[in-house]
């Protein structure tokens, strides 16, 4: 036996669940049947608790990488400043101008194939983690930095 029941809906949603309807060629009562016994099922909750884990197991991953992309980003930086400090000599008075005007030249470049190479979507953490050997593979020695 089968109850009847009257209730309205937003002019969206039942625009939705018409479509919806015709597109499964079944009648809008069943999908709204469907839908309230999902809605009201006892294990409707665990379903519900299960997709937000899944969700935050997800973001929890993305978090992960992004800190880790963050964290080679850090340390190439540093590696790089290091570098220049201990290998740039001072320049004298004469030559400044003329230094100054042709970092602003290699500035440009450095942006332009910066540019390129993130409008092709190559990734520094991506060349590390095939370039740089594993664990396993790496030298006991902690000499080179």
């Amino acid at each position: 036996m089968r109850t009847k029941h009257t209730f309205r809906l937003p002019p969206d949603l039942a625009s939705k669940l018409a479509d919806y309807a015709a597109r499964k060629r079944v009648p809008q009562a069943l999908i709204v049947e469907a839908a309230l016994a999902s809605y009201l099922s006892p294990d409707a909750a665990d379903r519900l608790e299960a997709a937000l884990a899944r969700r935050l197991d997800r973001m929890t991953r993305d978090m992960e990488r992004i800190e880790r992309h963050v964290t080679i980003s850090n340390e190439a930086l540093a590696v790089f400043v290091r570098f220049w400090l201990i290998s740039t000599p001072p320049l004298p008075d004469t030559a400044l101008a003329a230094a100054q005007t042709k970092g602003r030249e290699r500035y440009e470049g450095y942006v332009e194939a910066l540019g390129r190479r993130l409008a092709r979507g190559r990734k520094l953490a991506d060349e590390v983690i095939r370039d740089v050997p594993t664990q396993s593979e790496e030298p006991d020695d902690n000499t080179s930095e």
